[in-house]
């Protein structure tokens, strides 16, 4: 434990107060040591505290912030400058474990990837003087770069006291970014040596028993009834890693039964909706695989695979191997699905390759990915990307993308490919700034990627200032800023969508944050569309403005409500919105939640309105760090469907898990017309029992 003697012998870590207020004295004592052997790394934590009562420990359940007091190290394992593995706990014991990517940076999409997990070990204790924590992390759980016997990280290691909003930092990363403190560019740059890495093989397979009931017509269409089914389903994921900077992982009849189920959501716009990756299989090094085309348009997304139109396709098994080559991320992956709807059954694959040019933040690189189906059919795209650290906080990113289908393109064709050329000061304490083309052409379509629009050029530039205050002021900054973008029409260079907002955003010392914005909007509309199953959007052109107002409670808060409210005109009408939600920790054994979205629309000269309820609910049960049960329940009325999602895990050691998973879809459209066939009010259901066991050699 931390509080050991031989502890005494390692030199503290010198600790900076990074918030409320940078560089500012500490109101508790923190020591972090960091210690090696052979095998493992040790960070030890004596977290002092005058006040017992005040540290805070709401949950026990596993990857879960619930305001609690933190301690945790943020490793650039592969000493990249980018990627990072970010490990926590909370006085309980209680581990979180995620990667980082994109250098901690929002620009391209959430950079933290909570779903991420890895082999490691924590303990702590709390006596009248504060709490002390040790986590103990395996090499072999690490991917790193072994040369002539020595290796270098990044090491970023802080202390989170949550009812200060007061967090302790090693190293003395000044506030100049969202993610500052843990931001793997800016780590400190350590040694080890004589460190030797096993290369432990891990067998994980898994069980499973299940019934499925779903409702279908009879065969005189007049008449439902249920098809019940008994499952039973076996299969094996295998992890070994060659050497300590590379790792293989083979898995054979892939199963994801205790994935948590999408939330539902309210579409009121013309374009698909984004729904993330939660399937652990893909987590892993997830960050090698990342080519951002824009917004959330991307020329690989793993939920293309092993699913159609969210619906599960199985997946006989596939393999991956990811890791870090001198200098260079090597990332591929193979997976094959059986046939299923109509489908016929593809090997869908993907390959990546990005190094490290110019200085520690520059990289360039390509992707390739290819989708072949059992009937001839294939897509195939290609990319090539690059992000150059010009000087300072000034980034240069260009982005190449081509799709071929069948061969119906030839390399260099515009109307297949997607160019995208970004300028951006990052930085967040002062002036900072981004400046975005994008060219897609009408062809363009990764058959492996997900894309919202076609056919287009947009531009668009982003400007803000932010002043961080002094530690006399109840703001911790206040921000200016102000974007604005416009989609053209390839076709014509007439503009389909365009965008104006400025917004004042405050952050205040306890960590609550308040935004105003005013949004501007212009929508050009060739073709009617339907406002989720509900009122028209007729053929026009549209200016539409909206104010908006956001509040999120602090974090450290045991209560933790959040609002987002809208109103203004829409399109030809009007739309208020309203957005509610909270979390509350009633103890470290129990956690609340809930979120309600109103939006009411209406187009008075048409006599048309929507009003569509979302209603989000979960209730997450921890007895201690191994039993825990996560119910989800959500109601969406625009489509007047709801599920419920319960999972209960037991969790024997880390890889050995008994899950039991129940899900239920329901139609919550109980009215018909004259001469209507009825729906069954459960359109499915679903219990499975499922086991992994991992054996380690």
């Amino acid at each position: 434990m931390s509080d050991e003697p031989a502890w005494d012998r390692v030199e503290p870590l010198p600790i900076t107060v990074y918030t409320p207020t940078f560089n500012s004295p500490p109101t508790e004592q923190t020591e972090i040591r960091i210690a090696y052997d052979d095998t493992h790394l040790y960070v030890s934590g004596r977290l002092y505290d005058s006040d017992r009562g005040g540290v805070r420990t709401n949950t026990l359940y596993r990857d879960q912030y619930s305001g609690d007091d933190v301690f945790g190290i943020v490793l650039d394992s592969y000493n990249d400058h980018e990627t990072a593995v970010w490990f926590s706990i909370n006085p309980a014991g209680v581990r979180s474990d995620r990667s980082v990517s994109n250098d901690a940076e929002f620009a391209g999409g959430r950079p933290m990837n909570a779903d991420w997990n890895s082999f490691w070990d924590a303990v702590t204790v709390q006596t009248e003087r504060g709490w002390f924590a040790e986590i103990r992390i395996p090499f072999s759980s690490l991917g790193f770069q072994d040369v002539g016997g020595s290796v270098e990280m990044g090491l970023i290691a802080y202390r989170f006291i949550a009812r200060k909003n007061e967090r302790h930092l090693y190293p003395a990363i000044p506030p100049n970014w969202d993610l500052g403190f843990a931001k793997p560019s800016q780590a400190q740059r350590i040694l080890l040596e004589g460190v030797s890495r096993s290369n432990p093989l891990y067998l994980t397979p898994y069980g499973l028993a299940g019934f499925d009931r779903v409702a279908a017509l009879d065969s005189s269409q007049q008449a439902h009834h249920s098809n019940d089914e008994l499952t039973y389903e076996a299969g094996i994921d295998v992890r070994y890693n060659p050497s300590s900077n590379l790792n293989f992982d083979l898995t054979l009849n892939t199963d994801f039964a205790q994935v948590e189920a999408d939330s539902l959501q309210v579409n009121l716009t013309r374009f698909s909706l984004f729904l993330p990756e939660k399937r652990q299989f893909f987590q892993e090094r997830s960050a090698i695989f990342e080519f951002n085309t824009g917004g959330v348009s991307r020329l690989f997304h793993s939920r293309r695979i092993g699913l159609n139109e969210d619906q599960p396709i199985r997946i006989f098994g596939g393999a991956r191997l990811v890791g870090r080559v001198g200098g260079t991320d090597i990332g591929v992956l193979d997976m094959q699905t059986a046939a299923v709807d109509g489908l016929p059954s593809e090997n869908l694959a993907v390959a990546r390759l990005r190094r490290q040019v110019f200085n520690p933040y520059s990289t360039v690189g390509s992707m390739l990915t290819t989708r072949i189906g059992a009937d001839g059919h294939y897509d195939v795209a290609l990319g090539m990307d690059g992000v150059v650290r010009l000087f300072g906080e000034e980034y240069l990113t260009l982005k190449w993308a081509q799709t071929f289908e069948n061969g119906g393109a030839a390399l260099g064709d515009l109307d297949a490919a997607r160019l995208l050329a970004r300028w951006e000061r990052r930085n967040q304490n002062g002036f900072s700034y981004s400046i975005d083309y994008i060219r897609s052409g009408a062809a363009y379509d990764p058959g492996l990627g997900f894309t919202v629009r076609s056919d287009f050029t947009y531009l668009q530039n982003g400007l803000e200032f932010r002043w961080l205050l002094g530690q006399d002021s109840p703001f911790r900054s206040v921000a200016l800023r102000a974007r604005g973008f416009g989609y053209l029409r390839n076709y014509d260079r007439t503009v389909e969508s365009g965008l104006m907002e400025p917004a004042l955003e405050t952050e205040l010392k306890t960590g609550a944050r308040i935004t105003l914005s005013l949004v501007n909007s212009y929508e050009s509309v060739n073709d009617p569309f339907l406002i989720s199953d509900g009122p028209s959007v007729q053929p026009g052109t549209y200016w539409f403005h909206e104010a908006q107002l956001q509040f999120r409670a602090p974090l450290g808060s045991k209560v933790r409500p959040n609002l987002t409210a809208t109103a203004g005109s829409f399109f030809d009408g009007r739309r208020t919105s309203v957005q509610v939600g909270h979390t509350w920790s009633l103890s470290r054994h129990l956690e609340l939640s809930s979120e309600y979205l109103l939006n009411l629309v209406s187009f008075r000269d048409r006599n048309e309105s929507l009003e569509a309820h979302l209603v989000r609910a979960r209730v997450q049960i921890a007895l201690d760090t191994h039993v825990s049960l996560n119910s989800f329940g959500q109601y969406n009325s625009s489509t007047n469907e709801a599920g419920i999602n319960a999972r209960l895990r037991y969790n024997f050691r880390e890889g050995n898990d008994l899950w039991l998973v129940y899900n239920e879809t329901l139609d919550t459209d109980r009215s018909r017309a004259p001469g209507e066939l009825q729906q069954p009010l459960s359109q499915g259901r679903a219990i499975t029992i499922k086991y992994t066991h991992t054996l380690i050699w």
